[in-house]
C-alpha cells in the first residue's frame, strides 16, 4: 500500500508523528514479525501458517474420504470359525468389498490353530479368550507366531486377523476303557446372549427308532454336566480330570474339551489413508487457531502511517500493536538538537 488513506481503511491504523520506518521494522522484528521494506513503504506480517491451515483441514478433510473410498471399494473382509489343532488357508474365507479390490501374496498364506483356551472371572463368566496362530507361507515354512485375543490382533502382510468369537466343537471321551471318541458339541438357542452347547452319546441299539443315550451340556469348558438315558442329572465332570463317572452302566471319563476360534480377517488398503488424513486434520485444526496478522506503514515526511488487520484475536490486536508503537523511537529535530548541545558546551 503506496497511500496513506489505503492504509487508513484497515481495521487498525495510527499516526506516528516524529518517527521513523526503519526504527518501526525493528521494532517488529523483534516482536516476530517478517518484515519487508522497500523505500517508504513496509509490509509486515506474523502466523503465515495460520491463513493456510484452513486449506489444510479441508484438504484433510478430502484424504479422509479418499481413504473411506478406498477401504469400501479396495479392501476384502472374512469371518471363520476354526477347531483347535486345524488349519485354513487365508484365501479361502476374504470375500472383495468393491471393484478395487486387489489379492496380494498373503492370500495364499496358511494358517494354523495351535491352541484355543479362555480366562475367566473368578464367578466364572468368560473373560478373555486366546488363540495361539501360526501363519506358513507356501513353502510350508512358519513366518509369524502370536496368540492374539480381544483388542489384541495379529498383523502380517496388510492382513489383520481379529479374535472376536469361539464356539464349542467336540468332547473328547473314553467310553467303557475304549476311545478316545470325539463327540461334536452343537450350539443350543437361548434367550439372550448366553452360550450353551450338547451332544448326544446313543446307548444300547443305535438302530432302533427310539434311540437313547446319555446326554452331555456345557456353557464353556470349564465342566460338563451329564443326564441319563431318562434326562435326569447325573453329575458333572471337568475335562481333564480323569474322574470316571457311571450312567445307565456305562463308564465315561471326559478327556478334552476342544473349542474353536471365532475369527475375522480384514486387508484394508485405506486405513493409513484414513489415519494420515485425520492425523492430518487435528494438526491443520490447532494450527489454524494461530492469528495472522499484517501490517502496512509509509513513511509520510517525518510522520509514519500505520495499518494492519488479523484473522483471529480481533479485539487483542490494537492493544499489541499499540504496545509496539510505543516501543518506536522519537525523532528529535535538528534545531532542538543543536540547541541542546550549545547549552550543554
Amino acid at each position: 500500500m503506496q497511500s496513506p488513506e489505503a492504509i487508513c481503511k484497515q481495521e487498525f491504523s495510527e499516526k506516528l508523528p516524529r518517527a521513523s520506518i526503519q526504527d518501526l521494522g525493528i521494532v517488529l522484528m523483534g516482536a516476530g514479525y517478517e518484515v519487508f521494506l522497500r523505500g517508504p513503504c513496509l509490509y509486515a506480517f506474523r502466523g503465515l501458517a495460520g491463513r493456510f491451515a484452513p486449506i489444510g483441514v479441508h484438504l484433510a478433510m478430502l484424504l479422509i474420504m479418499a481413504g473411506a473410498t478406498l477401504s469400501a471399494t479396495g479392501s476384502f473382509r472374512g469371518s471363520v470359525t476354526v477347531p483347535q489343532g486345524l488349519n485354513f488357508v487365508v484365501g479361502d474365507v476374504l470375500n472383495p468389498s468393491g471393484f478395487l479390490s486387489n489379492p496380494t501374496e498373503a492370500f495364499n498364506m496358511e494358517i494354523h490353530v495351535n491352541r484355543f483356551y479362555m480366562d475367566y472371572y473368578d464367578s466364572g463368566e468368560v473373560s478373555q479368550f486366546h488363540s495361539d496362530l501360526s501363519l506358513f507361507d507356501l513353502n510350508g515354512k512358519e513366518v509369524m507366531r502370536k496368540t492374539i485375543s480381544v483388542n489384541d490382533p495379529l498383523r502380517y502382510g496388510g492382513i489383520t486377523i481379529y479374535q472376536t468369537d469361539w464356539s464349542f466343537s467336540a468332547l473328547q471321551i473314553l467310553k467303557d476303557g475304549e476311545g478316545p471318541f470325539n463327540l461334536a458339541m452343537a450350539p443350543l438357542k437361548l434367550n439372550g446372549d448366553k452360550k450353551l452347547f450338547g451332544t448326544f452319546l446313543p446307548i444300547g441299539n443305535t438302530d432302533s427308532p427310539s434311540v437313547k443315550g446319555i446326554s452331555m451340556l456345557a456353557r464353556d469348558f470349564q465342566s460338563i454336566i451329564l443326564y441319563d438315558q431318562e434326562g435326569k442329572f447325573v453329575g458333572v465332570r471337568r475335562p481333564n480330570s480323569n474322574l470316571p463317572i457311571e450312567i445307565d452302566g456305562t463308564k465315561i471319563v471326559i478327556l478334552d474339551a476342544i473349542g474353536s476360534t471365532g475369527l475375522d480377517l480384514k486387508t484394508d488398503p485405506g486405513v493409513p489413508v484414513v489415519y494420515a488424513g485425520f492425523g492430518a486434520l487435528m494438526l491443520t485444526t490447532c494450527i489454524s487457531y494461530l492469528s495472522h496478522a499484517q501490517i502496512w506503514a509509509l513513511q509520510d515526511g517525518t510522520m509514519v502511517v500505520v495499518g494492519g488487520k488479523t484473522n483471529r484475536a480481533k479485539a487483542e490486536f490494537p492493544d499489541e500493536i499499540n504496545r509496539l508503537l510505543d516501543c518506536v523511537p522519537e525523532l528529535v529535530e535538528k534545531s532542538k538538537q543543536k540547541s541542546s548541545d550549545s547549552m550543554s558546551g
